[in-house]
């Protein structure tokens, strides 16, 4: 064999031992290493039409849906994104479908209806005082509002006192401007639930907020706030008489950033300051935006799929692809003979790879999905039957095997490049168009098919030609004509 392709036997080994590993059930991984633990199970990641579950039709209930903006509609997405993450299930799906709609996709749920209602529900944001008190992020506290639809829905002081002492103190940070509020950067927490809490009043809801975005301030990343009139007005008056005391920012009765005001806010805006990053800065900004754009949601259509169906179409699925598979291997086998054999066992490293790529990414398999990826197994036949035809023809014209086998690809590359190209860009076209219009088997079919042209690649221009390489470096071809059918 050639020196410079047996570098790449052992690499390709190691490769395909990996990738039999993943695939096998029950695969996992587990290992420390100093302050690193790995504990990864590796699982196929089935679709909704495979575990079956329930796919919901959320629309916007307004009189013209057509009229709702952009903005409402991806705050509304991004509410019910995070409500169907805490359920607890396995690769949810949450898109928009056209200009008021979202499609809600959740595998292995156990309880439609309390589903439904949670999709429903939409985020109520409150700011509540809680004096000299501070609770830390992710506390959950109890408010009394008797109207959430007003501004003003509670007492402006003389709220209830916690039972419990504090778990953080809030930061101390200096005003940078003269309506200023210091707050806590949004953080992750185990939410702590405190039996008998007392009731807190509300100042204000959501409502009273009319844009929330984030910014800098000499170097410092914040979320800035402005409220409307009436909003405006009562902030200027609880803030002017309680300079020092926190004001809690509650969305859904769980806090979420508790700043203490720092000065007297009285021209309706302000900044929340804290240690943030871009990244928590902008996930605060969009929760405070729960409230000023609340989209009351209707369910348009639901339906239950079974896993009944689920399991007999990845019975189904299975059959075709062995059918299918094992029609391939006999084809290259009895037309190209030896060169057929090998490529028949880069056929079974392709699939072991990628397969391996779907569980380790992971990617959630669809009936499309599968399909796809049965698809690609035909684009990878594809590409050693241009190398092996022009194998042959190099053969014919009296080349060596060697410099034929090397021919044969060189000469073959352009074909299988160009091809391969075009196979992409349709890839990326179908998952734009899934992306955009909530199609997401047309998004699991492009998927898949690309990474299958993207493995297919590498087996056919690196795999096949290393074994290639292996076997017929040691041929003598004039003796051995019908190996290769010639």
């Amino acid at each position: 064999m050639q020196r410079r392709y047996s570098g790449w036997l052992i690499p390709i080994v190691i490769l395909v031992a990996a990738a039999v590993y993943v695939v096998v059930p029950g695969a996992s991984l587990n290992f420390t290493l100093g302050t690193l633990t790995v504990n990864e199970t590796f699982t196929v990641h089935e679709g909704l039409d495979l575990k079956g579950g329930l796919q919901v039709l959320l629309e916007a209930d307004v009189p013209d849906c057509g009229a709702v903006d952009a903005r409402t509609m991806e705050t509304a997405q991004t509410i019910v994104d995070q409500r169907v993450n805490a359920l607890g299930l396995t690769e949810p799906l949450v898109q928009r479908q056209g200009a008021c709609r979202i499609v809600v996709e959740l595998p292995g749920v156990t309880d439609p209806q309390q589903a439904i209602e949670t999709l429903k529900q939409t985020g109520l944001l409150e700011f509540v005082p809680l004096g000299l008190e501070f609770l830390e992020a992710g506390a959950k506290i109890a408010t009394d509002c008797a109207d959430p639809s007003k501004v003003d829905c509670g007492a402006q002081s003389g709220a209830g006192r916690p039972t419990a002492t504090p778990t953080a103190a809030p930061l101390s940070a200096t005003p940078t401007a003269a309506a200023t509020v210091t707050g806590t950067e949004t953080i992750s927490a185990t939410p702590t639930v405190i039996p008998d809490l007392p009731t807190y009043q509300t100042l204000m809801t959501g409502a009273a907020l009319d844009d929330v975005s984030v910014t800098t301030q000499n170097g410092q990343v914040v979320v800035a706030f402005t409220l409307k009139d009436e909003g405006a007005r009562i902030f200027a008056d609880f803030t002017s008489q309680h300079v020092g005391e926190v004001l809690a920012i509650v969305l859904d009765k769980q806090v979420i950033s508790a700043p203490r005001i720092n000065s007297a806010i009285t021209e309706g805006s302000g900044i929340i300051e804290g240690r943030f990053t871009l990244e928590s800065a902008n996930q605060l900004a969009i929760q405070l935006r729960y409230g000023s754009l609340p989209v009351p949601l209707r369910v348009a259509q639901s339906r239950e799929i079974g896993p009944t169906l689920g399991q007999d179409s990845v019975r189904r699925s299975t059959i075709a692809g062995v059918i299918g598979m094992a029609t391939v291997v006999l084809f290259m086998v009895l037309y190209y003979r030896l060169p057929g054999a090998i490529a028949s066992l880069a056929l079974f490293v392709y699939a072991a790879i990628t397969f391996a790529l779907f569980k380790l990414i992971p990617v959630t398999l669809t009936l499309p999905g599968i399909a796809g990826f049965v698809l690609s197994v035909g684009v990878a036949v594809d590409a050693n039957i241009l190398i092996f035809e022009r194998l042959k023809e190099e053969l014919r014209a009296g080349r060596s095997l060697q410099n034929a086998v090397d021919a044969g690809f060189s000469r073959a590359w352009p074909s299988i490049r160009d091809s391969n190209i075009s196979t992409l860009i349709t890839c990326l076209i179908l998952f734009v168009f899934g992306n955009t219009f909530g199609a997401s088997i047309v998004k699991g079919f492009a998927v898949t098919l690309a990474l299958g042209v993207f493995v297919s690649l590498f087996t056919a221009i690196l795999v096949t030609r290393t074994i290639l390489h292996l076997f017929l470096d040691q041929i003598d071809f004039s003796e051995r004509h019908a190996w290769f059918g010639i």
